[in-house]
């Protein structure tokens, strides 16, 4: 007979990794898929018209913008719910109110955030008290969750990571068009970015960490009166 199999020193609980399977699933209701962040304004002004512009595109957005902020937060989020410390997580989510760059950013994140919020009410009895008169982040609401699951910080940052690229590769997908090979492409190399990302995101602090793309709040403006658009954003 073969001895049992035991797991790395490492590995994380099965629980806890089911609830992150579980947070990144483009299924939960918190209408992600809605969005297209600005990529389908970069589709009619920025030159995305293919698999390899539209990749590109994504890992620079990956790296550039969610890598330096909304991962960031997670990160510190995480730890800040953990330690129930409130006044953190309150400066964390006023920070990405503050610095949401257009309209549509700031409405995608207070939208996913609520939508989020009240998904968490059927799983934690103190969701709703938690964020008691909170204006909540998608950012803040998904550290809340991936914090009660027990994983370590950087495997809830490589969950919402995920997330976002399933999100955003769908949206690319339909905006450039893109078949379904493509997108399954563009997913793996985004997914091959992700630890990078995530530790430099983690290595952050509030002295480091800005929401700072120019051209991409350019684009999400400009998508707001873009004719003829699939995405909220």
């Amino acid at each position: 007979m073969h001895p049992p199999a035991t797991a790395p020193r490492d590995a994380i609980e099965a629980s806890s990794l089911l609830q992150l399977i579980w947070l990144a699933s483009p299924a939960l209701p918190v209408g992600g898929f809605s969005y297209s962040e600005g990529l389908e304004a970069a589709v009619e002004w920025a030159g995305v018209k293919d698999e390899a512009t539209a990749a590109d595109w994504l890992v620079d957005q990956l790296h550039l913008a969610l890598a330096r902020a909304d991962l960031a937060v997670v990160a510190s989020a995480i730890e800040a719910w953990r330690r129930a410390d409130m006044p953190r997580v309150q400066a964390l989510n006023g920070w990405v109110l503050a610095t949401r760059e257009s309209a549509e950013f700031l409405l995608q994140t207070e939208q996913m955030g609520r939508s989020f919020l009240e998904w968490l009410k059927l799983h934690h009895a103190d969701a709703a008290t938690a964020f008691e008169g909170l204006p909540v982040t998608y950012p803040v609401a998904f550290a809340f969750a991936a914090a009660r699951s027990g994983a370590p910080v950087r495997d809830g940052c490589l969950a919402f990571a995920f997330g976002w690229a399933e999100n955003m590769t769908a949206a690319a997908v339909k905006a450039v068009p893109l078949g379904q090979s493509a997108g399954q492409r563009m997913l793996a190399r985004l997914a091959h970015e992700m630890p990078a990302a995530v530790d430099a995101a983690m290595r952050l602090d509030d002295d480091s960490r800005q929401a700072f793309s120019p051209m991409l709040a350019v684009l999400s403006a400009r998508h707001e009166t873009q004719y003829s658009r699939l995405f909220r954003s």
